[in-house]
């Protein structure tokens, strides 16, 4: 049986995913056990979408199963089972930018991969950004921004972080646009992620999960 969850949510076949599971718990198979395998399968989605033999419109289809799956299990879970959240990361499109697509993709993405995702919005001026970092106790944070003048609110950003006393206690991505080394290097940022998998793996990286 172990593995056939993964298999199934994997191969986006989303009626036989649901039986499967469906069936599982009526066998009395452990719900976190399944879980554990959804969440197994999405990692396979993301390898596949990273690999580019998943696009866009996969990845959103496989968190609608992983929603499917989990809507079931709750109810089978003990009270206090469902697993925490890995940790908690602060995201927002930077000031003067109103693009949200590829903000709100690495922010499914990480939901789905057990991280709490703060969202900010679009426009996000940067005391927003300090001030949530404080409030949340957040030690990653995400800057998404699609326009070149974008790169001067991430710089912006990242210098009031230091100036709040924070910039040793975080971590911060960017991406979004033409984000390069050279770009990374000016913001002042520790990585930049091509996509959202990406993303998701400099989380787990710095956090852990």
């Amino acid at each position: 049986m172990s593995g056939e969850l993964a298999k199934l949510l994997s191969d986006l076949k989303e009626p036989e995913a649901l039986e499967f599971v469906e069936k599982a718990l009526g066998e009395g198979v452990d719900p976190m056990q399944l879980l554990g395998d959804a969440k197994e399968g999405m990692n396979i989605v993301g390898e596949r979408f990273a690999s580019q033999d998943y696009f866009i419109p996969d990845l959103v289809f496989s968190g609608e199963i992983l929603k499917g799956i989990v809507n079931m299990l709750k109810p089978h879970l003990k009270k206090g089972a469902e697993p925490e959240r890995i940790g908690k990361i602060v995201i927002g499109t930077v000031a003067g930018d109103i693009h949200d697509i590829g903000k709100d993709l690495v922010v499914f993405m990480l939901d789905v991969n057990g991280f709490e995702a703060l969202d900010l919005g679009i426009d996000v001026p940067v005391e927003k950004f300090v001030d949530a970092i404080k409030a949340s106790g957040s030690t990653v944070v995400g800057l998404s921004g699609f326009l070149t003048l974008a790169f001067d609110s991430m710089k912006d950003t990242i210098d009031a972080i230091k100036d709040a006393g924070l910039r040793d206690q975080v971590k911060i991505m960017i991406g979004g646009g033409q984000i390069n080394d050279e770009v990374k290097s000016y913001v002042g940022a520790d990585a930049y992620g091509r996509d959202a998998v990406e993303a998701v793996k400099l989380a787990q990286g710095w956090i852990g999960g």
